[in-house]
Formats: C-alpha cells, sequence, structure tokens
C-alpha cells in the first residue's frame, strides 16, 4: 500500500507541475502564446508523471557502485536516456494510436520522426540533474510524510480520478478529430491553433 500511495502521488505531482513548466514554456519561449499544453482537457502531463517516477526511482535505487563520482555520473546519464525513452514512448503511443502528434522536433538537428532530439535530450539530462542534487532529497522526506499520513491520499485519488476521465474524453475527442481530417497524422498544435483561430473568427462576425 505504502509503495501505491508513494507513486501515486509522484505521478500526479510530476503530472500538474509538468504542465505548469510547459504552460511557461510556449507562452515564452516556443509558441509566445498561453495555450493548453496538453492533450487532456484539465492542468495535467501523464507524461511527466512517468518522468518524475523515473527520476524517483533512478536517483534513489541502490547500484552497489563503491565510487561515489562514478555512481553520480551513471545515475544522471540513466536519467538522461530514460526521460528521452518516456518522451519517445509517449509520443509514439500517440501517433501509432490516434493519429495525433503531440509535440514535432521535426526541424530540430538529429531528430528521430520529430519526437526526440539531442538538444532537448540535454536539456532533460541537466533538469534530472538539477532535480538529483537539489530536489531529491526533499522529495524523498515529502512523499515518506505523506505515505504516512493517508488522509492526504484521498486528495490524490481525486485527482486521479480526474484524470481517468478526462483521457476517457480527450480519446473520444481526439477519435472524431482523427475521422474529420483526411491525413493520416493531426499535429496537435496546428489544430488547436486553427480551433482558436475559428472561434476569433466567429467572434469577429458575431460584433
Amino acid at each position: 500500500m505504502k509503495y501505491i500511495v508513494i507513486c501515486s502521488t509522484l505521478f500526479v505531482i510530476g503530472s500538474l507541475v509538468g504542465w505548469v513548466i510547459e504552460l511557461f514554456f510556449r507562452r515564452f519561449v516556443s509558441q509566445k502564446k498561453w495555450m493548453n499544453p496538453g492533450f487532456l482537457t484539465g492542468p495535467y502531463l501523464p507524461v511527466y508523471g512517468f518522468g518524475v517516477l523515473a527520476l524517483y526511482v533512478i536517483s534513489n535505487i541502490p547500484l552497489n557502485i563503491e565510487i561515489a563520482a562514478i555512481d553520480i555520473i551513471i545515475r544522471i546519464l540513466i536519467i538522461g536516456v530514460s526521460m528521452t525513452l518516456i518522451e519517445f514512448i509517449g509520443g509514439l503511443i500517440f501517433i501509432k494510436g490516434m493519429g495525433i502528434k503531440l509535440w514535432d522536433y521535426s526541424n530540430r538537428k538529429g531528430n528521430v520522426m520529430g519526437l526526440i532530439c539531442p538538444s532537448f535530450s540535454l536539456i532533460w539530462l541537466l533538469i534530472g540533474s538539477l532535480y538529483y542534487f537539489l530536489l531529491n532529497p526533499y522529495l524523498v522526506i515529502g512523499i515518506s510524510w505523506i505515505s504516512e499520513n493517508l488522509i492526504y491520499t484521498f486528495f490524490i485519488g481525486i485527482v486521479i480520478g480526474m484524470m481517468v476521465v478526462d483521457l476517457a474524453y480527450s480519446i473520444h475527442l481526439a477519435t472524431r478529430i482523427k475521422e474529420m481530417h483526411a491525413t493520416n497524422q493531426v499535429r496537435f498544435e496546428e489544430l488547436k491553433k486553427e480551433f482558436k483561430d475559428k472561434i476569433k473568427s466567429l467572434q469577429k462576425r458575431e460584433n
């Protein structure tokens, strides 16, 4: 039960914090506008939830390496590879399963299917390093405290329930979108922009 609570809490924290990070990244770096960065309607990105789970496990699992410096280097490298794999698998699931491309790195050098690229793998490596050195010790303490005070798991359960409902709705919506478009693959960001432009056009007509 304790491990289920820990994994659930980490997943929810990662999903919520990841959504906030992506929200500001798209506003000030990529799209230069406020927009929901996720596939789901609500403020959570499950891929970041899995990412935080991976960070937590890799940072705390014993590697039985006697030399501390080598232990740290290997952990950081594993973190970078794991985060890149999570991003790739997450993007691939949507492309193969629903024909939707949630992000596109096609314009970046060394990209693979537009889902991963060396520049973002380096970013994940740096983020993973910051997590390992700065956040992990505090997160371990916080998660242990939550797991011993099960009343807080009630709120975690509510968020996960909302995410499940949201996922079912979003999958249904994605299926309808795929049926409406003749192309085999839909770029999700372009689609959201298209919907937003149509809404603005309708508002102008009403005014």
